[in-house]
């Protein structure tokens, strides 16, 4: 499940427009319509799942397709994809009238844009009829709702980001228990930062200095947020008092304890923790296993990584986690838009959903004790799951990443080349017309 960029790019949503203005509506259906069917005799689909389950939860893949065919009589294809340069692949084919899948999977910041182009059956009519749905992930279940209240996509699975540090080190300085606050984690690492003054590349906490979604939780557990809309208009609010307090926050442990990164992003970060001079990050639970890989990472640090989830202001209340996950969608012009719905029902029910929960965070809040159960990593990262964030839910959000908007603010702040108020000015103005598509 490792993805180090959810977010579909500018061209993505430009040609997902395309796409919608070339759209059969046959499959769509309105809200009122139900779109599941079983009837799939002498019928094939086909699904298009990222490689992650084929590595991580094959089994799951296999049950739930297991039992679709069996109760339809249909035949799955299941077609293994990569993140990279995926959105491209999605765009050239729902430009066209062939070889369009039944599923697709998404990433949750991926898909408003295509939400957007109406490139998507509305599922809206069979909601109640998906397991668990009233109970569904927040920070999913708003990624694949259209802003009229229509469900175009289903929760999938998501992860959420903790911290992951070397125990031996932070023991060996003193350090014996996890931090329950800001200050205390900020006097912790000053004790490792200390402990390990005679290395010039050390970092208590590497954080780097593009890293927007470690920097965008800070200023969320500080009160703040990116951007808000009001009269209908999006405007950047990072330079809120609010905001601009939890950037404060951040650029301490970027400039303080962080060294080597500031014109970095974290997609390197396992790697160097792996060589043994970085003492936390922050990371996806996930990441502990790919810092102790066995070609990638250190095997020898396995038993001495540890997680907990990024504390907060105050005692018991932590940062909240940006909730990256996936979610599926069946396409307008999919030729068995029906079954693929079904399909989707099979595999995200409380079945298939309580299998998954072993190796990845469920899309449901009733399922979070099974799989905080497995171990002490998906204990902290089920805690973070529970306070979470997302991104402003509009299409032209694409333009942001794209665009490097906070990456540029963040790498501004952490080489001190600007102040935290220039620099979060300078982001709500490229914001703002971004935002209301008129950069």
């Amino acid at each position: 499940m490792k993805r180090t960029v959810l977010g579909v790019t500018a061209l993505a949503a430009t040609m997902a427009v395309a796409v919608s203005g070339c759209s059969s509506s046959g499959s769509g259906g309105g809200s009122g319509n139900s779109q599941l069917s079983t009837d799939g005799k002498g019928k094939n689909i086909t699904v298009w799942l990222q490689s992650d389950a084929k590595t991580g939860w094959p089994a799951v893949v296999s049950q739930a397709t297991s039992r679709f065919e069996k109760a339809t009589g249909a035949k799955v294809n299941v077609q293994w994809q990569q993140w990279s340069n995926y959105t491209t692949k999605l765009d050239s084919t729902f430009a066209g009238s062939s070889g369009i899948p039944d599923v697709v999977e998404l990433g949750n910041t991926q898909t408003a844009s295509y939400i957007e182009a109406g490139a998507f059956t509305d599922l809206s009519a069979d909601k109640s009829k998906f397991e668990n749905s009233s109970s569904w992930l927040t920070g999913l279940a708003e990624s694949g709702t259209s802003p009229d209240g229509k469900l175009q996509a289903v929760p999938y699975y998501a992860g959420s980001r903790v911290v992951i540090y070397r125990k031996d080190i932070w023991n060996a300085a003193g350090v014996t228990a996890a931090p329950k606050t800001l200050d205390e984690l900020n006097a912790d690492l000053d004790k490792v930062k200390a402990a390990n003054s005679s290395d010039k590349n050390f970092s208590a906490f590497y954080m780097p200095g593009k890293y927007w979604y470690a920097a965008m939780s800070l200023v969320y557990g500080a009160g703040g947020k990116i951007a808000e809309q009001k009269s209908g208009k999006w405007l950047g609010a990072l330079s809120s008092k609010e905001a601009q307090a939890g950037l404060a926050e951040w650029q301490k442990i970027a400039t303080d304890y962080s060294v080597g990164g500031a014109t970095s992003d974290e997609s390197t970060q396992d790697a160097q923790m792996a060589q043994g001079h970085i003492a936390a990050i922050a990371g996806n639970g996930w990441e502990v296993g790919a810092v102790t890989a066995p070609k990638t990472g250190n095997p020898s640090l396995a038993s001495k990584l540890s997680t907990f989830p990024f504390p907060g202001t105050a005692a018991g209340k932590y940062t909240p986690s940006f909730l990256g996950g996936s979610d599926l969608a069946v396409p307008t012009k999919a030729k068995n838009a029906g079954l693929g719905a079904q399909w989707i029902k099979y595999y995200t029910d409380t079945t298939s959903q309580t299998q998954l929960a072993k190796f990845a965070i469920p899309n449901t809040t009733s399922l979070l004790s099974v799989y905080e159960k497995q171990s002490q990593t998906n204990q902290s990262t089920g805690e973070a799951a529970k306070n979470t964030w997302f991104v402003p839910n509009t299409p032209n959000w694409a333009n942001v990443e794209s665009g490097n908007v906070l990456q540029n603010m963040l790498e501004s702040i952490a080489t001190k080349k600007s102040t935290i108020a220039a620099a979060t000015k300078t982001a709500d103005d490229q914001l703002g017309k971004i935002l209301n598509g008129t950069n």
